[in-house]
């Protein structure tokens, strides 16, 4: 999980919409660096590169450096951002300091391996319940997801997270091990609850900005 990549980051001292307008005009955008007992600073970052590193195959909980102005680079995780919902461009990232010695607490997508046998036999559909767990463990040892395999799974059957796969001696589990992940559902069952319902959106409103954690400034 953890990356040789270093990102270049200057102080900012400006604040609202206007600036933040500017800011991404010019391929940057706000963030904020908090975290380790340190005071929180506010900066802009390449936001081409914190995109590259989103779209990496460990994604948001990539470890890397952070080189603000001329200080010597600190190691930082993205633990929030908030994204255009049309364009899906970032618009403000939240990175945390990292220890690589102190446990900390993140989010992990769930993989899920293989084809269910009432999927692929009886014709069933595999229903998704949860997406993602959190957990808590070294930085060292954050995994780029947490696998399931839902083979062995007949109609009527379920995972929980109890079901996942990882390092139990290296990594605690805190979404509840009895929380559904997926499970196969007969067919029938399918078309009923999948009956489209139909809500009209207000005359001349605009979208909202899709966000995770705090909001922007």
């Amino acid at each position: 999980m953890i990356s040789d990549i270093t990102v270049n980051a200057s102080v900012r001292d400006g604040v609202g919409k206007g600036f933040a307008r500017r800011l991404r005009m010019q391929g940057l955008i706000p963030a904020a660096v908090y975290g380790e007992g340190q005071e929180p600073v506010a900066v802009a970052v390449n936001a081409r590169e914190l995109a590259k590193i989103m779209r990496s195959d460990t994604g948001h909980n990539t470890i890397f450096n952070l080189a603000i102005g001329d200080a010597a680079p600190t190691t930082v995780i993205i633990k929030d951002w908030y994204a255009d919902p049309v364009k899906g461009k970032l618009l403000h990232a939240d990175l945390m300091r990292l220890s690589l010695t102190t446990v900390t607490r993140v989010s992990v997508s769930i993989e899920v391996m293989g084809e269910p046998y009432g999927v692929k036999i009886d014709s069933g559909i595999l229903e998704y319940e949860l997406r993602e767990v959190e957990i808590e463990c070294l930085p060292t040892d954050i995994p780029e997801s947490m696998k399931l395999d839902v083979a062995n799974l007949h109609i009527g059957q379920h995972a929980t997270v109890a079901d996942l796969e990882y390092d139990r001696t290296k990594i605690k589990m805190l979404t509840d091990e009895h929380h559904l992940i997926a499970g196969v559902i007969a067919p029938r069952m399918a078309e009923v609850e999948a009956a489209p319902v139909v809500a009209a959106d207000e005359e001349g409103s605009e979208p909202q900005v899709i966000k995770k954690g705090k909001t922007e400034e």
